[in-house]
Order: structure tokens, then C-alpha cells, then sequence
């Protein structure tokens, strides 16, 4: 059944979810901050911006006027960068349905309270809709979906009626996408990729091999699982899309933004300079301040992300980060984290 959904935000992943749903037959509006971009999408089906050489289809209609976007809409997606995600759900929330199906697909942390994108969100819109929450995730570069290239995801929520309505409103012949009760890890997984992301691109700027980057994703993926369990979630989460298969998209791809943020750092460029330089939101950043909190805040152990902190953040240069991680002393490689031990 066609449907009309609200897209919040056109960035690149939101203007290519926004695709797949025009795709499907969907009536989608999406909300943009700026008129030009708005009257771009309109007149020239394009978002040069974020995703040149791309021509969207006529289905998609853009407008600056949130409450026109949102007011009676059935499904809202929210594509916003965490850090702006409660000020555009708080502007939003009384705008919506009180049977609204609320999906988002943001990747990160709220750094001043470290919360997930899901307890953000529900602290803004009524709980009977926080319920329902979906959150969309999994290896799903923005420049590869718009051009139809197969991809698959996953939705997540505490709600089965929900995961499945979702599933349904994406799921077509080259966007599949699977289902996972387990919302917590989901959006943990998403999150915390990012931050091993920036390690993969800087060992690349250093000129490290296959080795460096196998180490880094593999022993990355331990410490992203210990802290995901550590905060309520399930350890498979981490061997599926949204954990090992997003990962792995994100630290071996030319698409990656974090992994070109961590190229420029790992080649000697002050942060400052590389996020000028990337003129996109490099959620890694922001996520590895958050992860570094968590971990003090819980006890996890996270090598890694401590690195990362100290090279982002205390000017530690990226080789003293390296020699910092291969110079720990010797330990375990499977640690025992309940029933599936990782």
C-alpha cells in the first residue's frame, strides 16, 4: 500500500532513503533548512551537494516548512545528525500523529547526556509513539543505494507490528531488509563502527597493510560488542549487519566519511583542517568522545577508542597511538561475556 512519509533532513542518507521510498510508489516530502536546496530537489531533481550526478525522481517534493511536511503524515523518518536530532524531534513532535510509525536512521550518541538516538527521541514525542520506534541501520553507503545498488539493512524496535511496517514501506528488489528485536544494540553497533572507521582510515594515512586493518577491525569489533553488552544489549546484534557487516562497509569503503576523516589524520592533517576539509558531518568524531565517556562510566575496556580519544582530542600523534596499542601487554583474545563469549 502506497503511502505518504515525511522525510526529516537531505542529507545523503536521507535523500537516498527518500529515493528507495519514491521507488516504492511512496509519496515522499522531504523537510530542508534551505530554500535553494528545497527549490533544487523541486525544479531539478538533484542534491548536487550531497549526492552529484544523481537525478531523483519527480515523487520527491521538498519543502522548509516542517509542519507542512509532517502534519498527517503516517510515517516520519528522521535523517538528521545526532547532534541536532532532539532540537528537530522536539520542533517536530507536535506535528505528529498520536498513530505515527517513527523511523530513524541516525548514527550516534547525544555527547552532552551520551544517550542513544531512541531514548532522545523518546524523550521528546509522546510515549505511545517512543514505543513504536524503529531505528534503520546496517552497511548502506548513501552514493551506492540512490544508484540502486543491492544493499541490505536492518530495522530495529521493540515493537513487532512496527519492525514489520517498516520493513515493509523499504523493502523492494534491490533494498532488503531485515528485521532485529534488539534495538539497543542495533543503535550501539551503528554508533560505535564509526569510531573504528577513523582507525582504519588512519592506518591507511600511515601506510600500514591488510594486516593493520584486519587487527584493527577484528579487535575493534571486541571492544564495540563488550560495551554494547555492558549497556543492555545482545552480543549477536554484533555479528550482523548492524554490527560486523556495517563495520566493514565503513572501514574499507572510498565512501566512508569517517574513514576519509581518519586518512587525512593518519597523513598528519590537524583535525580542524580535515573537518573543513570533508564539509560533511563526521559523526566519528563526536562518537568517540561519547565512547570514551561510556567506557570510564561503565568499566569497559575499549584500547581503541582511548587511543582514538588521545589522538583526536589530546595531541597524541596517530604512530604514538599505534605503538601505544601494539605495546600493551598480553592478554586473552576470547573473553567470557555471558552465554555467547566473545
Amino acid at each position: 500500500m502506497n503511502q505518504d512519509v515525511a522525510v526529516i533532513g537531505a542529507g545523503s542518507w536521507g535523500t537516498a532513503l527518500a529515493s528507495v521510498l519514491a521507488d516504492n510508489g511512496h509519496r515522499v516530502n522531504v523537510w530542508v533548512r534551505d530554500p535553494k536546496l528545497a527549490d533544487e530537489v523541486n525544479t531539478r531533481h538533484t542534491n548536487e551537494k550531497y549526492l552529484p550526478g544523481v537525478t531523483l525522481s519527480p515523487g520527491i517534493r521538498a519543502s522548509v516548512d516542517l509542519r507542512e511536511v509532517v502534519s498527517d503524515k503516517p510515517v516520519v523518518l528522521l535523517a538528521v545528525p545526532s547532534h541536532a536530532m532532539r532540537q528537530v524531534t522536539r520542533e517536530l513532535a507536535p506535528f505528529l500523529r498520536p498513530d505515527v510509525l517513527l523511523i530513524h536512521a541516525a548514527k550516534g550518541f547525544e555527547l552532552e547526556s551520551l544517550k542513544r538516538m531512541s531514548e532522545v527521541i523518546g524523550e521528546e514525542v509522546p510515549e505511545p509513539i517512543s514505543k513504536g520506534l524503529v531505528v534503520l541501520t546496517g552497511p548502506s553507503h548513501a552514493e551506492e543505494v540512490v544508484r540502486r545498488s543491492p544493499t541490505t539493512v536492518v530495522v530495529a524496535s521493540a515493537s513487532e507490528d512496527c519492525m514489520l511496517r517498516a520493513q515493509d514501506l523499504f523493502m523492494n528488489t534491490y533494498f532488503r531488509v531485515y528485521t532485529n528485536s534488539d534495538l539497543v544494540g542495533a543503535e550501539i553497533a551503528g554508533a560505535l563502527k564509526n569510531i573504528i572507521a577513523l582507525g582504519a582510515g588512519m592506518s591507511d594515512g600511515l601506510g600500514f597493510g591488510d594486516n593493520a586493518k584486519a587487527a584493527l577491525l577484528t579487535r575493534g569489533l571486541a571492544e564495540i560488542t563488550r560495551l554494547g553488552i555492558k549497556l543492555g544489549a545482545m552480543p549477536l546484534t554484533f555479528a550482523g549487519l548492524a554490527g560486523v557487516g556495517d563495520l566493514i562497509v565503513t572501514c574499507t569503503s572510498k565512501h566512508s566519511r569517517n574513514w576519509r576523516a581518519g586518512y587525512l589524520l593518519g597523513q598528519g592533517k590537524p583535525l580542524d583542517e580535515v573537518l573543513q576539509q570533508m564539509g560533511m558531518v563526521v559523526e566519528g568524531v563526536r562518537t568517540t568522545k561519547a565512547a570514551y565517556a561510556l567506557a570510564s562510566r561503565k568499566q569497559v575496556d575499549m584500547p581503541i577508542a582511548s587511543v582514538l580519544y588521545g589522538i583526536l582530542f589530546e595531541g597524541k600523534s596517530p604512530r604514538q597511538g599505534v605503538e601505544e596499542l601494539m605495546g600493551r601487554g598480553r592478554t586473552r583474545e576470547m573473553e567470557y561475556l555471558g552465554p555467547f563469549g566473545v
